[in-house]
């Protein structure tokens, strides 16, 4: 029982794992724990009436799941898909939900002291949903909350913890 305690304890005050991705020009990073897997892009089915940032839904092994395009949620200047697009297959809260960004770089581990809070700023990026900023040398990453972004009212793809 305390190996438990005492590994949770350095996962929460130690270092984290992100998976780095890139839209438009800039870097963002989510939980790797979040992550279920990492696909090359294919086109969605699409869904009548849905917002424009849900691209339609794909059959991922028997489970149909929606694809959301980071790009045009968060206002990229383009979304255009290329051999790099990707979609990022997300668990969260037992749904399975798909995002579609530029690019995916790398896993990144950040120790806590690396993470600094986001400017109170107005954003197409709901405050709540950043976790953070994250900086590694040159590079600063935008660390997302991906399960209560996804779960934000205007996504509606995940249900808020009640």
């Amino acid at each position: 029982m305390s190996v438990i305690g005492k590994t949770t304890e350095t996962v929460s005050s130690g270092t984290r794992e992100y998976l780095t991705f890139r839209l438009d020009q800039e870097e963002y990073g989510i939980d790797i724990l979040k992550v279920q897997e990492i696909r090359g892009y294919e086109p969605p089915t699409r869904i009548a009436h849905a917002p424009e940032f849900i691209k339609g839904v794909v059959n991922l092994r028997g489970t149909i799941i929606p694809i959301v395009d980071m790009r045009l949620k968060f206002n990229c200047s383009k979304a255009e898909y290329n051999t790099f697009t990707v979609v990022i297959i997300l668990n969260l809260r037992n749904r399975v939900v798909g995002i579609v960004v530029d690019s995916v770089s790398d896993v990144m581990e950040l120790a806590a002291d690396n993470v600094q809070s986001a400017p109170d700023i107005e954003s197409v990026i709901d405050n709540d949903c950043i976790l953070g900023l994250g900086s590694v040398g040159e590079r600063m990453l935008i660390l997302l909350d991906i399960e209560k972004l996804m779960s934000s009212v205007d996504m509606g793809l995940v249900a808020a913890e009640g």
